[in-house]
């Protein structure tokens, strides 16, 4: 068996086209989207994020903003920043990009942020709002994956999801959102005793642990969905994923690439909250 490779680039572009009619349906009515990305100090990994956010906002006609400031930004100044812009009208999401440097509180940052411009999906308000039932701005990475297996035709409903991670950005939302599709989900740590035994009853296993290479094909059900959400360097600087793809796409019926996978959905699917946010802050939501 050989794994179908699951696009994430051709459905990230499927799924924007759909989201600027809504974002031109929005502009029609005077009213442009606008997202601002704060970005504290100069990771370049960060900074590559936040390129890629602005120019998928150009693409879809977004308005777009982002603000860079010094590594030892005082959190005094970057809240005061957040305060601005969660009263700038011509803003409706917001985001601080992580990580932070270690002398600002993420937690604290996070919670300064409106929750009605939450694009993320990170404020409590948002995170709660998944636990209890829906949020209008489902953490960004796990919303991806969801639409991506939803356009791929792979059904969730009845299936064994085994999330491997359990951070607040992925492993968690996306353990909700697969249970609010009626998955029965498991969640699994790097530390899970014999992990290869639950992932190996997984008809969908999402890996989004952080190790490069971590999964590998003898861990895999025969036929199963893999989703590939890490993006790790390799010591030579190559990119590569928590899924060992060359054993595991000799197993799984269907799997994401690194890079080209999750990642494009990403993003996407922060635009798609930005337009959300637009159309809820304006009164004009479907």
């Amino acid at each position: 068996m050989t794994a179908q490779i699951i696009d994430g680039k051709a459905i990230a572009q499927q799924v924007r086209a759909e989201w600027k009619l809504r974002a031109d349906a929005l502009k029609a009515r005077g009213v442009t989207p606008g997202m601002a990305v704060i970005i504290v100090g100069s990771d370049p990994a960060s900074k590559v994020y936040v390129a890629g956010k602005v120019r998928a906002c150009a693409e879809l006609g977004l308005y777009s903003i982002h603000v860079e400031l010094p590594e030892d930004t005082s959190e005094a100044v970057l809240l005061a920043k957040i305060d601005e812009l969660n009263h700038d009208p011509k803003i409706h999401g917001l985001l601080v990009q992580l990580p932070l440097p270690k002398h600002l509180n993420a937690h604290k940052v996070i919670e300064a942020i409106n929750p009605d411009k939450d694009v993320d999906g990170f404020h409590e308000k948002n995170i709660g709002a998944l636990v209890t039932g829906e949020t209008p701005f489902p953490s960004c990475t796990p919303y991806g994956v969801m639409v991506m297996l939803e356009k791929t035709g792979i059904r969730v409903e009845g299936k064994h999801a085994v999330v491997v991670g359990r951070s607040n950005i992925v492993g968690k939302p996306m353990a909700l959102l697969l249970l609010h599709k009626n998955a029965t989900v498991t969640i699994c740590t790097s530390k899970t005793v014999d992990l290869a035994k639950h992932t190996r009853d997984a008809d969908i296993l999402v890996a989004a642990v952080g190790r490069p290479n971590f999964i590998t094909g003898d861990m895999v059900k025969p036929g199963a969905v893999v989703i590939d959400v890490g993006i790790n360097r390799t010591a030579d600087g190559k990119l590569c994923g928590d899924v060992d793809f060359a054993s595991v796409k000799q197993v799984a019926g269907y799997l994401t690439p690194v890079p080209g996978g999750v990642g494009p959905m990403t993003i996407t699917m922060l635009v798609a909250n930005t337009v959300r946010a637009a159309e809820r802050l304006s009164g004009l939501s479907k």
